[in-house]
């Protein structure tokens, strides 16, 4: 089984990276292929709908990953009520034909309060329209849930994306084993 794990933050110090990195490890640890996009590292052209642009060395990377990928743990900051621009750039870049009936979880870095959950909302409508399989379960993470290196460390946010990191695999098992009676339909 292969994931893609996609840290939807641009920002060099980043919680959603610590969130993403820790899914990313413990996915590895379960015995999960696992390929990880860093919207903060992996720098893609802005999307404009230009062909050319499918030829960028790192959006043809990230196209080719998600092509393989079998499920999404996409993790992304709030900004502004939303996702991150830089991760809905990045999604603006793939198609329905990378998430068809693939399983996605979703998470995200709040600033606190009650943060997290309109962007998480706005990742679950655009993961619906581009025919992906949202988890109804997700995670939002405050910035008590991490140590002084953004590393996701509080045992109750841990054991949180490790019950969803477990939702994910389940799901994309089933999914998986059933793949060619989904594409018939």
């Amino acid at each position: 089984m292969k994931i893609l794990v996609m840290n939807g933050s641009p920002t060099a110090e980043s919680r959603t990276r610590g969130i993403a990195e820790y899914a990313a490890n413990l996915l590895k640890e379960k015995g999960i292929d696992v390929s990880f996009f860093d919207a903060g590292k992996d720098r893609l052209p802005l999307f404009t709908g230009d062909t050319a642009e499918r030829e960028d060395e790192a959006v043809r990377g990230l196209s080719k990953a998600a092509d393989e990928a079998e499920g999404f743990f996409i993790c992304t900051p709030e900004y502004h009520n939303g996702m991150s621009g830089a991760l809905k750039n990045a999604l603006d870049f793939l198609s329905g034909s990378h998430f068809k009936n693939k399983p996605v979880a979703i998470a995200a870095a709040a600033g606190g309060g009650k943060g997290g959950i309109n962007a998480l909302n706005n990742l679950r409508t655009v993961m619906r329209g581009l025919y992906s399989l949202v988890l109804p379960d997700q995670f939002v993470a405050d910035p008590l849930h991490f140590n002084e290196e953004r590393e996701l460390s509080e045992e109750l946010a841990t054991l949180r994306v490790s019950a969803l990191a477990d939702q994910l695999i389940d799901l994309t098992k089933v999914v998986s084993a059933n793949r060619q009676n989904l594409t018939e339909e």
